[in-house]
């Protein structure tokens, strides 16, 4: 909804430079100012969108574009120099990946919200039991790989489970797919798995070796590389056998018995908030889908609920949007009516978007 293109750059009545100002937080940006520019454009920002790593893109279109008049034409060709997405891994890159994976004593596999999003959780599963490694996942991976299987050892991080935290921290092998290494699982960077080569697979090549250096960098969609790297380490394991994590486990086994995930029932007759959320979940079972605000409540959301099932948990994590709970949760009910939805808020979230009840 931009002002007439003829006065763009005047200071005209409501001129706001909105793809200048929203430039750092979308993926691209678009300034449309002739009608017959429309199809095309909104055609490349749906596919700029939705491959390689999913993300905004601002699609600002001039009043005067708006209301002319043109042939519409449906639909367009998309060519769009420079910008190329890479699916599959790099096989030399999966085979050593492979041959790290067989040498390791402590491997873990930090499991990120790019698994969700590339819709791998058949994939991972498949790769966890051929390895018998522990499972951690993020905040934004929660489901897509189940809680209820015994190689889950939690969600890593500031609001972690002490044994996923621990795991991280003794691992001799990080298998990282999807996942960025943000500061709320790493803490202090320079004292995150002090002794762990990393394995980094992302679709995004701006996030491997950002944060933490990788060993053995993938680019690609882990929906492609996760089967590549399930089918070398077969090879890899019949040339070698398979790791021995027996003692791996009995450390991380008594870790799960000593330090479960619980809370503290208060002590002045009111019900905890953990647990109510907890009994939602529970009543509610793993078809349901819930959707958290941002907060504490966020994190108790996170550790009380199972989650068995990817696209069960919907999370604003990244840049922790308050408010996204309840359009969030209208949204999740419209496109899976079928699904009991529970938008679970807190306070100050539901204050900035109550609005969107009505």
């Amino acid at each position: 909804g931009q002002v007439s293109s003829a006065v763009i750059g005047s200071d005209a009545f409501q001129e706001a430079d909105i793809v200048g100002i929203t430039m750092p937080i979308t993926k691209h940006s678009y300034l449309v100012t002739r009608a017959e520019e429309i199809p095309r454009v909104l055609a490349e920002a749906f596919y700029i969108a939705t491959s390689g790593r999913p993300g905004p893109v601002l699609v600002d279109i001039t009043k005067d574009a708006q209301q002319a008049t043109t042939t519409f034409s449906w639909p367009p060709r998309i060519d769009i120099p420079g910008y190329r997405t890479v699916a599959r891994g790099h096989s030399k890159q999966v085979r050593e990946a492979a041959r790290l994976t067989a040498a390791a004593k402590r491997p873990v596999l930090y499991v990120g919200g790019g698994d969700v999003k590339a819709r791998a959780s058949a994939e991972l599963l498949e790769l966890a039991e051929l390895i018998g490694a522990p499972v951690t996942t993020t905040l934004m991976a929660r489901g897509v790989f189940p809680d209820s299987h015994p190689q889950h050892v939690g969600m890593p991080g500031m609001h972690g489970s002490v044994t996923a935290v621990t795991a991280l921290q003794q691992a001799d092998l990080l298998i990282t797919l999807g996942a960025r290494f943000d500061d709320r699982v790493t803490g202090v960077l320079s004292t995150f798995a002090p002794e762990a080569k990393v394995i980094h697979a992302d679709i995004d090549p701006a996030e491997i070796s950002k944060n933490r250096a990788a060993d053995v960098p993938i680019v690609g969609s882990v929906k492609e590389i996760i089967p590549e790297l399930a089918e070398a380490c077969r090879e890899q394991f019949s040339a070698e056998g398979a790791p021995e994590l027996g003692e791996w486990w009995g450390m991380l086994d008594k870790l799960r018995r000593t330090y479960p995930l619980g809370f503290t029932e208060p002590d002045d007759g009111l019900m905890a908030p953990q647990r109510v959320i907890q009994r939602i979940g529970e009543l509610t079972g793993p078809e349901g889908v819930y959707v958290a605000g941002v907060g504490q409540h966020q994190m108790w959301s996170a550790q009380f609920i199972k989650y068995v099932r990817p696209q069960s948990w919907l999370n604003s994590g990244g840049l922790g949007t308050m408010g996204y709970s309840v359009p969030a949760a209208m949204g999740a009910k419209v496109g899976d009516p079928g699904r009991v939805v529970w938008a679970i808020d807190g306070d100050g979230c539901f204050q900035m978007t109550n609005q969107e009840l009505a």
